[in-house]
Parts: C-alpha cells; structure tokens; sequence
C-alpha cells in the first residue's frame, strides 16, 4: 500500500526545500519496510513463452511513488554474483511511454519475437553485468496507475514520484540499499533522469555513482537547431530549401530554426518539417524502413484512433500543432485514442503483456489498464516544465563525485547526436580525450562502435549505425559501451 503523507513536488528541488520532503519519504518508508527481504510475493516463478525458466530471479509489482500512486515495476537480478552488482534504473521517455519496450525489446534478458508468443533469451542483456530495475512511470503509463485515474502530471512531480518509488523499492529489498547505483534511460529520459537525479543526490542514503542517457532530450532550441543541419546534410533537404532556411531563420551568423517569429522562415520551417517528420521517413532510425509502410498521421485500428506523439521537436515553432490538437476536439475524434511511435510496431509486445496468463504471471493489478507502449493521455496532459537541462547536469558534475555519459545513435532523428554533442560542449568542462573512434570486438576482429569525447567527468559517445533506440539496433556495441560505463573503464 501507497504511505499517506508522502508529498508531491511542485517545484524545482533546491537542497533547502527537499531537506524535509527526503526526511519525510525516509522515514515513512523505513518504517514500513524495516528488515523486509525481497518480497516473495513479487518473484516471477513462471513466465510463459520462455524455452525455458531463467536460473536469476525476477519480480514484478507496485511501488508507492505517492499518496494513491502506483508504478508497475519488473526488476532482473544480475546473471551472475547480484549481491556485488549495481543496481540500474531504466526509464524510457515519451514522455508517456513503457519502459517494458526498453525490457522486451532493447537490452532486457528477454526479448519478444514477432508471433507476440514467445520470448527469446537476449545474448547481451544488461542484467549479466548489473541488478535491473525497469520502471513504467509516470502513473497512467503502462500497468502504471492511480487509484483516482488523474494523468496529468509535469517534470518536477514525476522526478518526485520517481524518487519515491525507487526508495520504495528498496524497502522491499534492502539488500540492494548498499549497492552501487546508477540512474539510466533513453529520449525523454533525458529530461527524467537528471531531475530524479537531484533528488537522489541529495539522499546519503543511496549510493549514487552516475547517470546515462541515450538519445537523450537536453535542450529543445539545441535539438531543433541542430536537426535543421542533420537533415541538409543526410541529403534530405534540397540545396533551394537550405538556401531559404539560412537566408530567412539565420542572422550575422547564426541560425534560429527553434522559435523563429519570421513569417517566412516559419513556412520553410513548414517544409522542411514535412520532410523529417510527416513524409514517412523513421524518424528513429534514418536507414530503417517504415515498419507497416509509410503511415498517415492518423489512422484507425478498430475502436481506436491511431496518432503519434505529439512530439519533442519544434513545439515553439507557430501552428506547429494546432492542427491536431484541434481534430481531437471534433465529434468524429470522440473514440478512444492510442498514441504509437511512428514506423514501429508494437503489436508483439502488447500481445504478450495483455495475455491473461502473463499478466497473472507479473502479479499486475486488476485495476492498471490495458497495456501500451505510449500513453495517449499521459502524453497530451504532460506539462513540460524544462526547456533545457544544462543546471541539472552541472549540479552533478559540480560534486565531482559521479561519472556521466550522453549517448547517441548516429542516425537517430527524434534526438539527433549533433545536438546532443551540442549539448555537452555547452556545460563547458576540460577536455581530457579528444574526440576519437572507440573500439569493440565481433568475431573475433575489431570494429569502430562510434566516436567519443571525454571530459572530466562526462563523456559523449555516439554509436555507429544506431537510432533511436540503441542496443535494438547495435547490441553487441551497446552492451560494451554499457559494461565499459559501469565499470568504469576506458571508452
């Protein structure tokens, strides 16, 4: 059961106005949970689809992430020695989508095949090296739920709720209290895990030693800027659109395709958007095709409209989407709405995690929804309180204490790694590696994963090839990548 009197955030945390609020979830949850081992009645004894049982354990259930809030959670215990291994949190982003994507189809030990059936074990999980806790959050996404079906939320209350269900989750396995910690997650995950980290960081009591994030959202005018130069010079923009874009967004030198008031740099904006977004290319992976063709912007699946997220990018940009937001209001639109990523396809793991017997299995409650990979509504009602991250990370790299690592796909256009290169350059630390290729090993030979750049205590690091979503398109790449992170060893 959820504490009562745990508080909601409503503003940016400072280290004074959170002193009260940790003491308070301290307390509340040490008491509820004092001396309790992992909860038995959580254990996962049997999962259907797998050719056969794994030999760790994994639990699934609710955390309290506040008064009369539930986060669905499913946690694998590392491979081999997890008494010794960190202890990861996943987030994927949206914002309103399920980290059970990130689990069943990125870097979970097991991944969903296509007949949405069977389960397949993953060959470079990221549980072999390390304790992972995925967690669907916010409330309302996934099996996540509250007990009033209220979803509208913001930035600072999720990183709030967030904090309080990762300290709920050790209540229920205090033998994790002790372990190294590290705070992970991918997209919109870049806003959710450095906000959960300035809670974290203020907590003795967790053992915090870093953060990564993938394909991360830092800065929305950095993103949009940068994309402009992406696609012009991945071939998409033609030469007559460019020469518009930089004679009417662009000034003494520099360029603003972010919030542009020109009339006329706002209608090229209009095409070059066209292009990126709307004209069927996979915005999370340029050289992937369009899983199930090239979509509409709408279409509809049953009972359901179809749409996809409202999005990331240019959401300064004038009438950038008005038009949509104006077709949900119509009487034909008055149906149930399911958002999914554009060009990718969800069935299989939607399939699999509303079958009866799995849903049985994960001890999901009756009242949580049918599942999805993105909430419609979480989406929509989301309040984006953050338009860049640069104080968040500069807080952490101010300690010294903890080690970070953005991210990026290369050919990712949802958050490009230009401008999340962008990004890191801006927080303005030492350079310690200049930027070069970095290695792993395949069959035996040496392959250049990406690029990456090292400073005191961040790196950046793309890896070649990938989109969006980095260990599903580049596993073996990304589990190096993962272990040299964690371990702390050079790119």
């Amino acid at each position: 059961m959820c504490p009562a009197g745990a508080e909601s955030a409503t503003s940016a945390p400072g280290a004074a106005a959170m002193g009260p609020l940790l003491l308070l979830s301290s307390v509340l949850l040490l008491l509820l949970g004092l001396g309790r081992a992992a909860p038995p009645e959580h254990e996962v004894t049997y999962l259907a689809g797998l050719p056969k049982q794994p030999s760790f354990r994994h639990f699934s259930g609710y955390l309290c992430a506040g008064p009369g809030k539930h986060l669905h959670y499913w946690f694998v215990e590392a491979q081999s020695n997890p008494q010794g291994s960190p202890l990861v949190l996943w987030l994927n982003g949206g914002p309103g989508c399920s980290s059970m994507e990130g689990f069943l189809k990125e870097h979970g030990p097991f991944l969903i095949q296509p007949d949405g059936v069977t389960l397949k074990y993953n060959e470079y999980a990221w549980n072999k090296i390390a304790n992972i806790l995925y967690l669907e959050s916010p409330a309302g996404v996934g099996f996540s739920y509250s007990d009033d079906k209220k979803y509208g939320t913001n930035d600072t209350e999720v990183a709030h709720n967030n904090y309080l269900a990762l300290k709920d989750f050790l209540r229920l396995f205090p033998e994790y209290s002790k372990n190294d910690l590290f705070l992970t997650g991918e997209s919109y995950g870049g806003v959710y895990i450095p906000t959960l980290a300035e809670w974290v960081m203020q907590d003795p009591s967790l053992n915090l030693k870093g953060i990564a994030v993938g394909n991360g959202l830092s800065s929305y005018e950095i993103n949009d800027n940068s994309l402009v130069y992406f696609a012009y010079y991945h071939g998409l923009l033609g030469t007559e659109l460019w020469k518009d874009l930089q004679a009417f967004c662009c000034s003494e030198g520099k360029c603003n395709f972010h919030d542009n008031s020109n009339l006329n740099c706002t209608l090229k904006m209009g095409e070059m958007i066209q292009i990126v977004e709307e004209s069927g290319l996979n915005i999370y992976n340029l050289y992937a095709p369009c899983d199930g063709g090239v979509p509409g912007s709408l279409r509809y699946e049953g009972d359901y409209l179809i749409t996809h997220d409202l999005g990331n990018s240019f959401i300064r940009m004038p009438l950038r989407f008005s038009w949509r937001q104006n077709l949900f209001r119509m009487p034909v639109a008055r149906r149930k709405v399911r958002m999914d990523p554009p060009c990718t396809n969800s069935t299989a793991p939607s399939m699999y995690l509303n079958s009866p017997e799995v849903r049985k299995a994960l001890h999901i409650s009756p009242e949580a929804p049918e599942w999805q990979v993105c909430s419609f509504e979480v989406n929509r009602n989301y309040k984006r309180l953050y338009m860049q991250m640069n104080e968040q990370y500069l807080k952490l790299l101010g300690t010294t204490k903890y080690r970070i690592l953005v991210y990026n796909g290369d050919v990712d256009m949802a958050c490009n790694f230009l401008g999340d290169e962008w990004f890191v350059d801006s927080l303005c630390q030492k350079v310690q590696v200049a930027r070069r290729p970095w290695l792993y090993t395949e069959n035996g030979e040496n392959q250049i994963g990406g690029f990456v750049k090292e400073f005191a205590n961040i790196a950046f690091l793309t890896v070649k090839g990938a989109g969006h979503m980095v260990p599903t398109d580049r596993p073996l790449a990304a589990f190096t990548m993962f272990c040299r992170f964690i371990k702390n060893q050079p790119y």
